[in-house]
């Protein structure tokens, strides 16, 4: 693996810079590999088996249910220094991902082979970092799953639309994958928004005109 992508590597997860050399070391050169895309690349795929432990150094992976190119439900986006959580479980499991990640940028990855991530996660350290990252993240799916579950449409939409910033740079298609909905209905909605006055829209561009409603919308459910 090329020097430089390996000081990013140990820059961004001490967890792996705290490996012992000869544990680290004969890893990193006959187990890793590293790689970049661009945005859009499929990573892995829901339904198969996992053929690598992804490790981001720069950009951002999205991991979601459902199928690349249709309709699906974000689950969490992996960034610099953290780790995905479908991989981890497909590994430990022996099983196939439960979800499939595509890069939601131009992004570049250290890619853990199987017998790579064995090797490490087999030191207590590396493992407790691991399985703290997947408590971490199985605590954020429960969220999400309380959120679909029990939360209005309109509230999920006005809570993402905030997370975006003053001015939503994404297709009515992007937020309907985010929140888990069709674009149809994300259309019906971000229509209600501007008639209301909250939003004013136009081709892959939404203007927060009024984050207070949309505020109050998302905490408390009335419109």
């Amino acid at each position: 693996m090329p020097p430089a992508a390996t000081a990013r590597l140990l820059e961004l997860y001490p967890a792996i810079a705290e490996l012992a050399p000869p544990l680290r070391d004969p890893v990193l050169a006959r187990h890793a590999q590293a790689m970049q895309v661009s945005a859009g690349t499929v990573l892995f795929e829901e339904g198969t088996p996992c053929r690598g432990f992804p490790l981001v150094v720069a950009g951002e992976v999205r991991v979601a249910r459902g199928t690349p190119q249709g309709r699906s439900l974000e689950l969490y986006r992996v960034t610099p220094g953290e780790v995905c959580v479908a991989s981890t479980s497909c590994l430990f499991g022996h099983g196939l991902l439960a979800a499939h990640g595509v890069a939601a940028q131009p992004s570049e990855l250290v890619v853990l082979d199987p017998t790579g991530f064995e090797r490490w996660t087999a030191h207590e350290p590396f493992r407790r970092f691991v399985f703290g990252v997947f408590a971490d993240r199985l605590a954020e799916l429960m969220a999400l799953v309380e959120a679909v579950a029990f939360q209005r449409l309109d509230q999920r939409l006005a809570a993402a639309l905030l997370g975006h910033g003053a001015v939503v740079q994404a297709t009515h298609q992007a937020l309907a994958d985010e929140i888990g909905t069709v674009r149809e209905i994300v259309t019906r909605l971000l229509k209600r928004f501007e008639r209301a006055g909250w939003v004013r829209l136009a081709r892959e561009r939404i203007e927060i005109v009024d984050a207070a409603a949309l505020r109050a919308l998302a905490a408390a459910g009335t419109m």
